[in-house]
């Protein structure tokens, strides 16, 4: 006999689609449902097999409209940086970019060709998150549900919004802002970090990583917690929080065991969600005091204990005439 795994294989029923509980959007007195749906076998394996139905709103059709219009923008701009020639497009995508205006324009809106189309699609790129927000939000509210995954959202927009907005305005330069493309962020990324000391020596930087790498750590465990006891009906998490059964009591037990503490079927959610959170949070706070407080993180690191000063360069021998 083999033994049941479920994180191999997964039984799959198809039945009739199901389209929710109720005519709640209907009764909110917003634009209805659709009514496409249908099951995909593939996403059946690691997943809700149903696809649909969507629902988009006025602030959904908002959010992807000046989505296209931010992207479209990018995509010309860095389809001209090419000549328009295709192949060098797709050959060079990793290397294109459509950068931010230069320093001596400041906070002024620049000629289009040097900054202006980046201005202009961040314009569109800054309505579209905050309309998604929007429609996160509101259907949330209408459908009675808590608003968790919106301000969730709102953490990672805060972030969003201190690399493209807040900290340059701060600065003074729109220069400051993140470049879109793939190789000039993650050059602006290492630039940035050796311009202001090494990031690494930025304690908000130290609590993003603890809580970004903590989050994989913790969803990870969570997940295989859940595996393990699926056989007792562990994926049934509500009925386990509001009916405690075997599965998380041995779940519990296991954490104990293993942890040294106690998670119960509801206040994991809690831990996952609040380290997910963090993550963007103190990202954004350590990103924000970078230039406009702190000029120099390792000579901040180093006037706080947490970095080891340079050796005193008058102490040291010549290498060439067999010093140390």
């Amino acid at each position: 006999m083999i033994e049941y795994q479920n994180i191999f294989t997964r039984t799959q029923i198809h039945g009739p689609p199901d389209m929710g509980g109720g005519a709640a959007p209907e009764a909110a007195g917003v634009w209805p449902r659709g009514d496409n749906a249908y099951s995909s076998s593939l996403l059946g394996r690691i997943g809700d097999a149903q696809i649909g139905p969507f629902w988009l709103g006025g602030w959904g059709v908002a959010a992807i409209a000046t989505g296209v219009a931010w992207f479209v923008i990018v995509g010309l701009n860095m389809l001209a940086s090419v000549n328009w020639d295709v192949i060098e497009f797709i050959r060079q995508l990793f290397w294109l970019s459509l950068d931010p205006p230069a320093p001596k324009y400041g906070l002024s809106f620049p000629p289009m060709a040097e900054g202006g189309w980046f201005l202009v699609a961040s314009t569109f790129l800054l309505i579209s998150v905050i309309c998604w927000w929007i429609r996160l939000y509101t259907r949330a509210v209408d459908l009675g549900m808590g608003t968790h995954i919106a301000w969730a959202f709102a953490s990672a927009i805060w972030l969003f919004l201190v690399l493209g907005l807040i900290r340059p305005l701060l600065m003074g330069s729109w220069s400051e802002a993140v470049p879109y493309g793939i190789f000039s962020h993650l050059d602006w990324t290492a630039a940035f970090s050796i311009r202001y000391g090494n990031l690494f020596y930025n304690p908000f930087h130290m609590l993003s990583i603890v809580f970004l790498y903590g989050s994989a750590l913790l969803f990870a465990m969570h997940g295989a917690t859940i595996l393990a006891v699926s056989r007792f009906g562990g994926e049934r998490e509500i009925e386990q929080i509001v009916d405690r059964g075997t599965a998380s009591e041995r779940a519990a037990l296991f954490w104990r065991w293993t942890m040294g503490f106690n998670a119960t079927m509801e206040s994991i959610h809690r831990w996952a969600w609040w380290f997910a959170v963090l993550v963007t949070l103190t990202g954004g706070i350590g990103i924000l005091l970078t230039g406009t407080v702190v000029d120099n993180w390792y000579l901040w690191g180093v006037k706080h204990g947490i970095a080891p000063p340079y050796p005193d360069a008058s102490t040291l021998g010549d290498p060439g005439m067999g010093g140390n």
